[in-house]
């Protein structure tokens, strides 16, 4: 699933091209991606039209366009396989079209909710106080937030009693870290996921965070990762921070750092990878 730079990079494209217009029609092509709005398609749209589309806002994993002249956000969840394309309005429609809007203006562009595996798709919320769409309001800030409190954060780490990679996935604790960025930035701190977050003093939270933001924004430079053609920005291109991953993926690969073999591990109904030298696992206390 897209993390918090493959997000941003979609953000930044729905800032660019679909904010500041005004909704003139929605088509509704496929009732899942639209089955987090109860009310159904021809309501989802008919809520839409004529509003104007506010600037694009992301928390952690999480993008949401305003309606400028209401109190009320679209929510867009991408999944697994989600895509949200800025494209001509005579372009071809692609295979998975679920969800078309157009716009009232002379741009001949529109947006378009692509969806091959139906687990993402668009709803409508009220915003909280905060302008954040009420069913995110749990939702902690991410690192590359201006307001991450880091000091909050590591009092929260070590209350949480936990390892350090369920804690970073921990998205009321700390947004936007996935299960790539993870190993990634545990592969730099030189820490084992399974460390335990009571262990932790000040200044290694704060080195962790470190690589935390410097992870994301080298992706983000790059614009994301992608493994496949299922992660695009709004222009449907691909990311190309995968070739520059250094944990996640590489098992049997030498580690960068001292020639070991990257190892892979189940964790969580997914995968750990790390260096058994780099990051020696924590010890079992007898």
């Amino acid at each position: 699933m897209p993390e918090l730079p493959e997000v941003e990079v979609v953000r930044r494209g729905l800032e660019r091209w679909v904010s500041g217009r005004v909704v003139a029609d929605v088509r509704v092509l496929h009732p899942r991606a639209v089955r987090r709005h109860l009310a159904g398609g021809e309501d989802f749209g008919a809520r839409l039209k004529g509003h104007r589309i506010g600037l694009a806002q992301r928390r952690g994993k999480y993008l949401w366009l305003p309606l400028a002249d209401s109190g009320q956000s679209v929510l867009a969840h991408l999944g697994m396989s989600g895509q949200l394309l800025v494209q001509p309005h005579d372009a071809p429609d692609e295979k998975h079209l679920r969800i078309r809007v157009r716009f009232d203006d002379v741009q001949s562009t529109e947006l378009r909710f692509v969806d091959q595996r139906t687990f993402g798709g668009l709803s409508l919320h009220d915003n909280t106080a905060d302008g954040l769409p009420d069913v995110i309001a749990h939702i902690a800030r991410d690192p590359l937030d201006d307001a991450f409190d880091d000091a909050a954060f590591h009092l929260a780490l070590r209350r949480r009693r936990t390892t350090i990679k369920r804690a970073l996935l921990d998205q009321s604790l700390i947004s936007g870290v996935g299960n790539i960025y993870a190993d990634e930035a545990l592969w730099r701190a030189r820490l084992h996921y399974e460390r335990p977050t009571a262990t932790f003093t000040r200044p290694r939270t704060a080195e962790l965070l470190g690589h935390v933001r410097d992870v994301m924004n080298e992706a983000l430079a790059v614009g994301g990762t992608s493994f496949d053609s299922l992660y695009v920005n709004v222009n449907g291109e691909s990311g190309y921070f995968e070739r520059s991953l250094d944990a996640y993926g590489r098992e049997g690969r030498p580690c960068r750092r001292c020639g070991t073999a990257i190892r892979r591990r189940p964790w969580m109904n997914r995968s750990s990878y790390f260096c058994p030298r780099c990051q020696r696992p924590p010890r079992v206390a007898s």
